[in-house]
């Protein structure tokens, strides 16, 4: 497999120092926002959801078997809090994609010093809401069969030991799939091209994607992830997709 995981990973904290940048500012005002908003009505309702499933499924277990809560806890805690990082995190990208990807549009113009034939400007960005949210749609159909089969395994006894790691890859891989869109569907590339060319890089990718993972499921910091995300995806696609698609 072709990249380095190490170097992906590196990609979200270049895309968050990008941010600072004063060209990249306003563009960053809706997703953020937007974050905000979804993240924090929904962080609390979720935690207290986790708190009391994990009660109940850890509640089954005989007396004699107490000792294994103590591994079981922090897998299923990994596991729950993957899954609703990933839930919110979808929720809030099929609302904010149109200025995610006019976020993308600007990113690359700063990294390249050429103009992108783009959505330029936050008008266009609101008109291109419904086919941004038909993509979105697109990639969330593609992710589904994936995440059903893993969230069976999670139930299935002995098996369900692997759950956290597989999380952890679905997740890597979406995340990379996920953001690296944006820069590319500003180039008209279709969701096969972009499948493709991760595909090629799959390293980098799986880096990427892995640490923009772990990110959505820690409290204040997803508020926060997906601008830098999206930045170190166009990072990710200017240097080492791009040559592939050109």
């Amino acid at each position: 497999m072709k990249g380095n995981v190490v170097h992906g990973a590196g990609y979200l904290v270049r895309g968050a120092k990008l941010l600072r940048h004063r060209s990249l500012r306003m563009f960053v005002v809706v997703p953020l926002v937007v974050n905000i908003i979804i993240f924090g009505s929904l962080i609390s309702l979720g935690l207290s959801y986790i708190g009391d499933l994990m009660d109940r499924w850890l509640g089954i277990l005989p007396d004699w078997l107490d000792f294994v809560r103590w591994i079981l806890w922090p897998l299923i805690g990994l596991t729950l809090s993957l899954i609703t990082g990933y839930l919110f995190t979808a929720v809030a990208l099929i609302i904010a994609s149109p200025f995610n990807a006019l976020l993308a549009e600007k990113a690359e113009e700063l990294i390249t010093g050429r103009q992108v034939a783009g959505l330029e400007g936050l008008g266009s960005a609101l008109m291109a809401v419904p086919r941004g949210v038909l993509r979105e749609i697109r990639k969330l159909v593609y992710y589904l069969p994936m995440f059903v089969f893993v969230l069976l395994l999670t139930f299935i006894p002995v098996l369900n030991v692997v759950a956290p790691f597989l999380w952890f890859l679905l997740g890597a891989w979406m995340m990379s799939i996920q953001f690296v869109d944006y820069p590319m569907d500003n180039h008209q590339l279709s969701f096969a091209e972009v499948k493709e060319a991760l595909r090629s890089r799959r390293l980098s990718g799986l880096g990427f994607g892995g640490v923009v993972a772990l990110c959505t499921g820690i409290p204040i910091i997803n508020f926060f992830v997906i601008p830098a995300a999206v930045a170190g995806a166009t990072l990710l696609w200017c240097e080492e997709l791009q040559g592939d698609k050109h």
